[in-house]
């Protein structure tokens, strides 16, 4: 189960698109596949869609995810929302907002300086006023007829898809070391939302994954939930660069 798990989580990494690894025609039950290889809608089917937008999550569902997986951020009022990264002038038209011209700014994340829109510096109820776009046209044009169509949506809204749904889901802690650092922790309203909808423990189609390894170790000592330790090409896990 594992190496068939890992092998398709891989590969979606690399395709962003569940599209790609369809084994089977219609959706299925993330418990019901235990002897199939395990399908992940990558940000959804961001190859169809643009990626983090319900849009994405459903299309995904409808090819055959088992599995829709939110990269998850956090809000200025400590709201779980899915989206790429915390910058979001390339996936989003705030820039075309002028009301919100005067919170561009320039911060370090993760080492790095990063010049843009970040969520942790708007409410829900801003962010909510923000439509999504096509994070890379150039190589996905055809996602473009469908920028400005859908909202952020906040990670509870992509739960309830999935149950709703029958499907699991696969989110992954977006830069936990800073959102630690600035008073909004990504594990507790993750837990919470989850709880909320009873899923708690290793049988629950849930996996929580992440590049860091210190929120996995505090999360192994809160919940019965599924871990994934994620890892890049090179470096390290920033946390360990932190420490």
């Amino acid at each position: 189960m594992i190496r068939r798990l890992s092998a398709a989580t891989l590969a979606v990494l690399v395709t962003g698109t569940a599209a790609v690894l369809l084994q089977q025609p219609r959706p299925a039950a993330a418990e019901h596949r235990a002897q199939a290889p395990v399908v992940i809608g990558h940000r959804g089917a961001s190859a169809q869609r643009p990626e983090h937008t319900l849009l994405a999550y459903e299309t995904a569902i409808a090819l055959g995810a088992d599995y829709i997986e939110p990269d998850l951020v956090s809000t200025k009022d400590h709201v779980l929302v899915a989206r790429h990264e915390n910058e979001i002038s390339a996936t989003t038209d705030v820039e075309s907002h002028p009301e919100f011209a005067g919170r561009r700014t320039t911060k370090t994340i993760d080492g790095r300086a990063v010049t843009g829109w970040f969520t942790e510096d708007f409410t829900l109820a801003e962010l909510r006023t923000l439509r999504a776009e096509e994070r890379i046209p150039d190589l996905r044009p055809e996602n473009t007829a469908f920028d400005g169509l859908a909202q952020i949506p906040t990670f509870e809204e992509v739960v309830r898809l999935a149950r709703r749904s029958g499907v699991g889901v696969y989110p992954e802690t977006k830069h936990p070391t800073y959102f630690d650092s600035i008073g909004l922790s990504l594990e507790e309203p993750l837990l919470e939302v989850l709880g909320r909808y009873g899923w708690r423990g290793r049988r629950d189609p849930v996996f929580v994954q992440s590049f860091e390894t210190a929120n996995l170790r505090e999360l192994r000592g809160r919940t019965g939930l599924r871990l994934v330790q994620l890892v890049n090409a090179s470096g390290a896990p920033y946390d360990w660069t932190a420490a």
